[in-house]
């Protein structure tokens, strides 16, 4: 062959490896391409997918052309800056007697609580804990622009940490809160409070439900009172903080913040705004509630090592220790305990009869029992009390008598 066919063998061998190179990197780029295409695909699905979580759980609701943030659907600054206006600063004081090496000598201490306005029968009020005003003197309330009136205790009652009091402010100063029912409360909504700890006014936390239904006590000037049916909540507070309003997410009182555990860490309690509701009317109007039930009982939450010293299988209700004599109890026949016994360090009067229902609603523990009372019956109310006594289920009838004052 000649040279020119040579030449035409080679030029049509290198179209070849052309073409053979040009389509495998085509075919390669396609792939590639299409891998793509799918790549993308499934982050946008995923993102629809991360967004109607987001949505279904109302975990971070952002409003760009606000700036807000709600947090599990709370917007604490549009909640403040609504509610602020409506949260007083509750001053006075109060005596107060020290000891030392030389004996007791009597001092004057400043008190500082909160205090919400609310509005009654076209009229305005300042609502606050009754620990907060407990042989209070001189006592003030301080709105959030600073405007200072003095303050009169109307009304007030220990057994549920509540007090009213009027002040003749300039009618401006008045911002009235609404109430929403506590008996809508879960465990886990969210929460706010505003107060005024260690006198730091206009103070707010946040946080959640985290129980229902619990017996708080505190110590007054007159002795050691129980409040049932209080609500457990997350948000932190201080000494200042009671008396102030508990907000839900859209900002009406579900409680009015009562107390905190010392030594806990961020546990609040506040007292159920139906509470409040129940109680306000009779509060401005005589000065006093009294219609608390009273079953006249001393009890203990029962357990497990309660049950098997007792020789039952009931791990819960409340273990009547003693009974009042001549209270409704008493005089229904409910019998209170024989022995003492100890567990761990602790000891118990053991024997008597159990409680595990009112009115067939069962009693888990002395929460409830007292939460079931306070809600759910009257003075002059028949019960029907189911009890465990000597291992046999039994009802009786009690006809609930009225808390008396302490």
């Amino acid at each position: 062959m000649g040279s020119k066919e040579t030449a035409i063998k080679a030029a049509i061998g290198l179209l070849l490896v052309f073409v053979i190179v040009f389509g495998s990197v085509t075919l390669y780029h396609s792939h590639a391409l299409a891998s793509a295409n799918v790549g993308i695909e499934s982050l946008q699905k995923s993102n629809v997918v991360l967004q109607d979580r987001n949505s279904q759980f109302g975990r971070f609701q952002s409003f760009p052309e606000q700036g807000n943030i709600s947090i599990i659907g709370l917007n604490p600054v549009n909640i403040y800056a609504s509610a602020n206006r409506s949260v007083v600063i509750v001053q006075g004081s109060r005596a107060a007697t020290t000891l030392s090496l030389f004996g007791s000598s009597s001092t004057v201490e400043t008190v500082f609580g909160s205090g919400f306005v609310v509005k009654y029968s076209n009229s305005y009020y300042v609502t606050t804990n009754f620990h907060v005003v407990d042989k209070v003197v001189n006592v003030t309330v301080t709105f959030w622009n600073g405007d200072a009136y003095p303050a009169n205790v109307i009304g007030s009652d220990p057994y549920s940490d509540i007090a009213v009091l009027t002040t003749n402010a300039s009618a401006s100063d008045f911002v009235p809160l609404d109430f929403d029912s506590s008996s809508s409360i879960r465990v886990g909504q969210p929460v706010m409070a505003i107060g005024n700890p260690y006198g730091l006014s206009g103070s707010v936390t946040f946080g959640i439900v985290s129980q229902v239904g619990r017996t708080i006590q505190y110590q007054s000037s007159t002795g050691t009172f129980t409040v049932a049916g209080a609500i457990q909540f997350s948000a932190p507070i201080n000494p200042g903080n009671s008396g102030g309003p508990l907000l839900d997410a859209v900002g009406m009182v579900v409680g009015i913040t009562s107390a905190g555990v010392s030594g806990a860490q961020g546990v609040g309690f506040a007292i159920p705004s139906d509470t409040i509701i129940r109680e306000l009317p009779s509060l401005i109007s005589t000065g006093k509630y009294d219609k608390h039930s009273y079953f006249g009982v001393q009890g203990v939450d029962m357990n497990y090592q309660l049950s098997q010293v007792m020789g039952t299988s009931v791990t819960y209700g409340v273990v009547i220790e003693k009974t009042v004599p001549g209270g409704p109890a008493d005089k229904a026949g409910l019998k209170g305990g024989q022995r003492i016994v100890t567990i761990g360090e602790d000891q118990y009067r053991v024997g008597g009869d159990v409680i595990v229902s009112l009115n067939g609603a069962r009693i888990v523990n002395y929460d409830s029992f007292s939460t079931y009372l306070e809600t759910y019956t009257v003075p002059g109310q028949s019960v029907q009390v189911g009890i465990i006594r000597s291992g046999s289920y039994m009802v009786l009838q009690v006809l609930v008598g009225t808390r008396p004052n302490q």
